[in-house]
C-alpha cells in the first residue's frame, strides 16, 4: 500500500481528498495534519466518520517526508512554498494543489501573487492536466494541480488552438463557480445572506487564473494567447460552468466542431463530449472527476461557442490531485476517482 500524506487536511480540498482516497485500493492514510493538531479527522468531518482512525497533527512536513510516499500539501498560496521543500527532503513525491508551483516563469507568478521563496523548484514542476501533460506526470516528483476555472477554461478551449481554428487574441472565458471554490474560511462576501439568491462577478480583467490560462494555451497554440477572463460567483455549493468565446478563422459546421473535440479527447476517461444540442450542466459532473463539454459553431457571428462543466473540489482540484498521483505512481490512473456524479 501506498502511504499518504495530506498538509493541511482541514480545508475544503483536504476534506474531499479523504472521501476520495477513501475509496481508493492502493492507498492507506498515515498522516494528516492543520496548523493546530490534537484533534481526531471525524471530529473535524463528521461525514467520513468510521473511514480514518486519524488524529490531526501540527503541520511537520520533515515528518510527512519520512514517513510518507507520496504528500498532498492543500496549503493556500504563500504557505505551500514554505513547506513544498521539506515535503521533498525525503523520498516524497508531491502534489501542490496551490498556486505557488503552476508557473515555470517566476517572473509571471511574482506578478500576480507575490514574492517566491522555493522559485529553483519551478523548472522541475510540472503542472497537473493529464489531458496534456500526462507522460511528464509519470515521471514527475513535483507536481501542481491546476486552478479550477483554469481546468474548465483550458479543456474547453485546448483543441479550437490546436487545430488553430480560432483567432488567438479573441478568447472570452466566462466561468461561473459555486462558493466552495472560494475556500471553507467565511468572509463577508460567502456569508449566506450576500450569496443565496445573488450572483456577481469579481476580479474583472484582473483574476489570477488568467495568465495560468494564458501560459498553457499559448503552448498548445504554439503562439501568444490572449484571455479576457470573467469570473462568477453563484448560489450553490460546488461546480463551474464555463463558457468561452472565440473568433472562427473559417466557416465550420457544430457537427464538424464537435468531430475536432472527439478526436482531440479520443481515449480521455474523463472527458465527455457533449452531442450536438445537448451543452454541459454542472449537476451531471457533480461530486466526480468528468469533465463534461459541448461546443457550438455559430456562422452568423463566425463564433464558436465552447462550453464546459466540472466539479470544483473534484476535477478541480482535490479528484486531478488524486488522478495525478496515480500517475506518478504507476498506479491505474483512474483508481479512487472513477465514481458516477453524484445525480439527482
Amino acid at each position: 500500500m501506498i502511504k499518504v500524506g495530506i498538509l493541511g487536511a482541514s480545508g475544503f480540498t483536504g476534506a474531499e481528498l479523504l472521501r476520495l482516497l477513501a475509496s481508493h485500493p492502493d492507498v492507506e492514510v498515515t498522516v494528516v495534519s492543520r496548523r493546530e493538531g490534537g484533534q481526531k479527522m471525524d471530529e473535524l468531518f463528521p461525514s467520513l466518520g468510521g473511514l480514518f482512525d486519524l488524529e490531526l497533527i501540527s503541520h511537520a512536513p520533515e515528518r510527512m517526508a519520512s514517513e510518507c510516499d507520496v504528500a498532498f500539501c492543500c496549503m493556500p498560496h504563500k504557505a505551500a512554498m514554505d513547506m513544498v521543500p521539506a515535503l521533498l527532503g525525503g523520498d516524497a513525491k508531491v502534489v501542490d494543489l496551490s498556486a505557488d508551483f503552476r508557473f515555470r516563469d517566476v517572473k509571471i507568478y511574482e506578478e500576480w501573487y507575490t514574492a517566491h521563496a522555493a522559485a529553483d523548484l519551478l523548472s522541475e514542476t510540472v503542472y497537473g492536466l493529464p489531458e496534456l501533460y500526462r507522460e511528464s506526470i509519470e515521471g514527475a516528483r513535483l507536481v501542481a494541480t491546476p486552478g479550477c476555472y483554469p481546468t474548465g477554461a483550458i479543456l474547453a478551449a485546448a483543441p479550437l488552438f490546436k487545430n488553430d481554428m480560432v483567432d488567438t487574441g479573441t478568447l472570452i472565458v466566462d466561468s461561473k463557480s459555486g462558493v466552495s471554490g472560494a475556500g471553507a474560511k467565511p468572509t463577508d462576501v460567502t456569508h449566506y445572506i450576500e450569496v443565496n439568491e445573488c450572483m456577481r462577478a469579481y476580479g474583472v480583467a484582473s483574476h489570477r487564473h488568467t495568465p495560468e490560462m494564458e501560459e498553457h494555451l499559448s503552448n498548445i497554440a504554439g503562439r501568444g494567447v490572449k484571455v479576457l477572463f470573467t469570473p462568477h460567483l453563484t448560489p450553490m455549493e460546488r461546480g463551474i460552468l464555463t463558457t468561452t468565446y472565440a473568433k472562427l478563422r473559417k466557416d465550420v459546421s457544430t457537427a464538424e466542431l464537435l468531430d475536432v473535440y472527439r478526436d482531440f479527447y479520443r481515449g480521455e476517461h474523463f472527458i465527455r463530449i457533449r452531442p450536438e444540442g445537448d451543452l454541459p450542466r454542472t449537476k451531471r459532473v457533480r461530486g466526480s472527476n468528468f469533465v463534461d463539454i459541448g461546443a457550438v459553431a455559430d456562422p452568423r457571428t463566425g463564433m464558436v461557442v465552447a462550453v464546459s462543466a466540472i466539479d470544483n473540489l473534484t476535477k478541480g482540484a482535490s479528484g486531478a490531485a488524486v488522478q495525478c498521483m496515480n500517475i506518478m505512481m504507476g498506479l491505474e490512473e483512474t483508481a479512487g476517482v472513477d465514481m458516477a456524479p453524484l445525480y439527482p
